[in-house]
């Protein structure tokens, strides 16, 4: 009985060293995400439509916003706006406006790392060029 408590009396240290460091780990904070501003122009014509895509770089994503910040010359234009993922050729939506002017805004989430896309197009309202502004907010 002697030797099966001395046992666990030189294990029990070893074991517990073992363990705090993955104890550690679990506890130690999670830092937080570099938020990055970017801003896309460019002109919006007639059953047009163009995407601008962008890197998440924290490996747990984060909240991504994008405002549609103007829509020159006439910012009453409605046009499509969206964000989603992007698969090296296209963007694929995931939240959209179909009804966006100037100021609009679209809130998501990213889960992980990857790439995304914001796109605006023309859904039927443009009769003249539109150039556009689009500030995106993302890790």
């Amino acid at each position: 009985m002697r030797r099966v408590t001395l046992a666990c009396t030189l294990l029990l240290p070893l074991v517990s060293a073992g363990c705090g460091g993955d104890i550690q780990n679990l506890l130690a904070p999670t830092p937080d995400p570099v938020i990055v501003t970017e801003t896309f122009t460019g002109t919006l014509t007639r059953n047009g439509a163009t995407s601008h895509s962008f890197p998440i770089n924290f490996p747990s994503g984060g909240d991504v916003t994008a405002v549609l910040k103007a829509v020159t010359p006439d910012d009453t234009t409605v046009v499509g706006f969206s964000l989603g993922t992007f698969n090296g050729t296209a963007c694929q939506s995931v939240i959209a406006n179909d009804r966006a002017t100037a100021l609009a805004s679209l809130l998501g989430r990213a889960t992980s790392s990857g790439t995304l896309c914001v796109r605006i197009y023309d859904v039927g309202t443009v009769a003249d060029p539109q150039d556009y502004e689009i500030e995106v907010t993302h890790p």
